[in-house]
């Protein structure tokens, strides 16, 4: 008797979960063994279950699936991490595989692509959708990440945070209690100091920092 893969699946919308939850439980060899409505749920129920494979979305309230991944990551080694996205750009892709995902599955791709990119990963190779450029990503994945030449602030600290973690500028000027206006000056100044220039720098930042595998966010 075979052994069935045990897949995590984490998505913050609940009819997608339960298609995915249906579409993994209809195979022979895989089971789902839990679910998540965000980042800290998965966190959570990857440790209480130990999965073979989580199926994360990146875009998901509180902590997004970026973040997830790399505490995930720092907190479980040895389990696979599939980013399961309708975000087609080279900026997500890099983040992903730079806090250690094992591949990157669109969301527009058919089940049974789906199903062979968890097969893929469980067998520890690792899958790239094949509208996207592999070779690319892949090499673009493994650049150093920025080192500090310089200090931020504290407050450029925070806002450096936040972006990582996800947040939109109005969202870290809420939290923060600033306006939109003098978040995108802070991030800006940092961005300056340390010879940035753009957000895929300041995650690749964060995960150096090691700000995406705290227990909380700022």
């Amino acid at each position: 008797m075979t052994t069935k893969r045990r897949i995590l699946l984490a998505d913050d919308h609940e009819t997608v979960r339960e298609g995915l939850r249906l579409l993994v439980n209809s195979q022979d060899d895989m089971e789902v063994v839990a679910t998540a409505a965000d980042g800290h749920e998965a966190i959570a129920a990857a440790i209480r279950v130990a999965p073979d494979v989580a199926v994360i979305d990146i875009s998901m309230p509180g902590m997004n699936g970026i973040a997830a991944t790399a505490r995930l990551r720092e907190t479980l080694p040895g389990l696979k991490i599939l980013p399961l996205t309708r975000y087609s750009d080279r900026s997500s892709v890099v983040q992903a595989l730079q806090a250690g995902a094992s591949g990157y599955a669109l969301k527009q791709s058919r089940p049974s692509e789906l199903l062979r990119a968890i097969r893929m990963v469980a067998n520890g190779e690792r899958y790239i959708d094949n509208s996207l450029p592999a070779d690319d990503v892949a090499s673009e994945s493994v650049r150093p990440r920025p080192q500090a030449s310089a200090t931020l602030s504290p407050r450029e600290v925070e806002v450096f945070k936040l972006i990582a973690w996800g947040a939109t500028n109005k969202e870290i000027a809420a939290r923060l209690n600033v306006s939109v206006k003098t978040v995108e000056a802070h991030k800006a100044n940092g961005m300056r100091k340390l010879g940035m220039n753009g957000r895929l720098d300041i995650v690749r930042y964060a995960m150096h920092q090691g700000w995406l595998a705290e227990s909380s966010e700022p």
